[in-house]
């Protein structure tokens, strides 16, 4: 049995008294709807999501049942935050010490990935210890709404042979009724996933979005300084940083396959810079395309089929295209400019290649269809811009822009069908290598602010949320997509 085999999610029943919540629990009767705050409200009506299997999280390709249930404010980019008590997780079993360091594992992650979704406004446990609860519903809603709450999450753990089981419930604070409600059974070691499956539950409930918990980060990296550069992956937080690669060379520039389950990528391993592929559950590395011309900078089609890339012929660099399981039978050029193409970027449905071209004389962002045709520039702003990634609603890119002293680079943001651009980054530091998360919600990206290469990550809209790396120097991010 798979390791995600052993994790398994169900729904919970309504309790049938008014005590801490021990039984079975509804997963959803429609809560009283709430609304707080002076924003102009287009308001979003959202149904509790479906019951996932054993392996993932259901896909919510259809919103056209996004129907009666829990009300947000929004309005433009602004969504007023959801105020979140989230008391201390109840304990319903004697945990020995690996268990007990499963629970904390998995109680940190819930707080951080809520905390990091942009829903909520959370008051964790040490800002609601003055609160004299005692397990009554009423009297317990009523003492958490009072101090400014909207809905409480109330989690409690336990232990069923040797698995840890997770059992949460959302509650609305003016009704009191159960927005939702699940339960996760795994081993210890898939604490933090049975948390972030809870996450991306809730996120799906409150925005119709499937949350991003079970995503990945490639990147790559010079731990130990010798300035040998590996593959590495870690979770979307920045935790479980592991190691892809063992060529001991130069490995750089990562794009994910759309499932997940593969990476090409830039090695200096044998010859000149060469495209490969790393299978992230068997871990084999295998060539795409090695001979004595540079291939560097692959992005993965959307289809999986196909990798776009930079390839230098008689020092003219120029953008290609080839089936990646028969590249040198199959490549096929889309530029020929006499300029240098580099850093191609697939949009998510497949239609469009956004590259970076010096070919008006300075790095500028363009795009054209994936045939090589249609091409267009699409930055004017700047000296300097290269780097682009499209959004996964294909609506903007993001992009390495130099900023005007010369000195430094930001993130940069242009919309594809205006050709409004927008700086989203400033301060000290340079930024660059900018890649979105697969629900356009956030963004990572290189920055030497803390004085070393380092992955960071932000808000789409610019705001600073994290540093996910610490160690050595690290470079070129690139988020999956929803892994399956």
């Amino acid at each position: 049995m798979t390791r995600e085999a052993e994790h398994r999610t169900t729904s919970l029943n309504r309790p049938t008294a008014p005590a801490a919540p021990t039984g079975r629990f509804l997963r959803g009767r429609r809560p009283s709807s709430y609304a707080t705050g002076s924003l102009a409200a287009l308001l979003l009506m959202l149904l509790p999501a479906p019951m996932v299997s054993a392996q993932q999280t259901e896909t919510p390709a259809d919103t056209s049942r996004l129907q009666d249930g829990v009300t947000l404010l929004i309005e433009g980019d602004v969504r007023e935050r959801v105020r979140l008590a989230l008391p201390a997780a109840k304990h319903r079993s004697v945990f020995p010490p690996a268990a007990r360091k499963a629970a904390e594992e998995l109680e940190q992650t819930l707080r951080s990935d809520l905390e990091l979704n942009g829903i909520f406004s959370v008051m964790g446990p040490d800002q609601l210890s003055g609160l004299e609860v005692n397990g009554d519903f009423t009297h317990d809603f009523e003492l958490y709404r009072s101090v400014g709450n909207d809905v409480v999450l109330l989690a409690e753990l336990l232990l069923e042979e040797d698995k840890l089981v997770l059992e949460g419930r959302i509650f609305d604070l003016k009704g009191h009724g159960l927005i939702l409600g699940k339960r996760y059974r795994g081993t210890y070691d898939l604490a933090r996933r049975m948390a972030h499956t809870f996450n991306d539950e809730i996120v799906f409930y409150f925005t119709g979005q499937r949350g991003i918990g079970l995503t990945s980060i490639a990147f790559t990296s010079d731990r130990d300084g010798s300035g040998i550069k590996e593959l590495y992956v870690m979770d979307y937080d920045g935790y479980d940083q592991r190691r892809i690669t063992g060529h001991e060379s130069l490995t750089f520039t990562p794009a994910w396959s759309p499932d997940g389950n593969g990476l090409a990528y830039t090695s200096y391993y044998e010859l000149s810079p060469s495209l490969y592929w790393a299978d992230r559950q068997t871990g084999r590395k295998s060539p795409i395309l090695v001979d004595e011309v540079q291939s560097t900078s692959p992005d993965v089609s959307p289809d999986g089929s196909s990798v776009v890339f930079s390839r230098s012929l008689r020092g003219n660099i120029e953008l290609f295209r080839c089936r990646i399981r028969d590249c040198q039978q199959t490549l096929q050029r889309l530029t020929n400019s006499g300029a240098i193409d580099t850093n191609p970027s697939w949009s998510s449905d497949g239609r469009q290649i956004a590259f970076t071209s010096s070919r008006s004389g300075s790095p500028q962002i363009y795009a054209m269809d994936a045939d090589g045709e249609n091409v267009r520039r699409l930055t004017f702003e700047g000296k300097y811009n290269e780097g682009a990634d499209w959004s996964p609603d294909g609506r903007r890119i993001v992009f390495a822009h130099r900023a005007p002293s010369g000195a430094r680079f930001d993130i940069a943001q242009i919309e594809v069908g205006t050709g409004d651009m927008r700086v989203l980054t400033s301060g000290p530091g340079s930024h660059e290598a900018p890649t979105f998360s697969p629900d356009g919600n956030f963004i990572a990206f290189e920055s030497n602010v803390s004085g070393r290469k380092q992955i960071h990550l932000m808000t789409a809209d610019g705001q600073p949320v994290r540093q996910l790396t610490t160690v050595g120097q690290n470079y070129g991010p690139s988020w999956s997509g929803y892994l399956e």
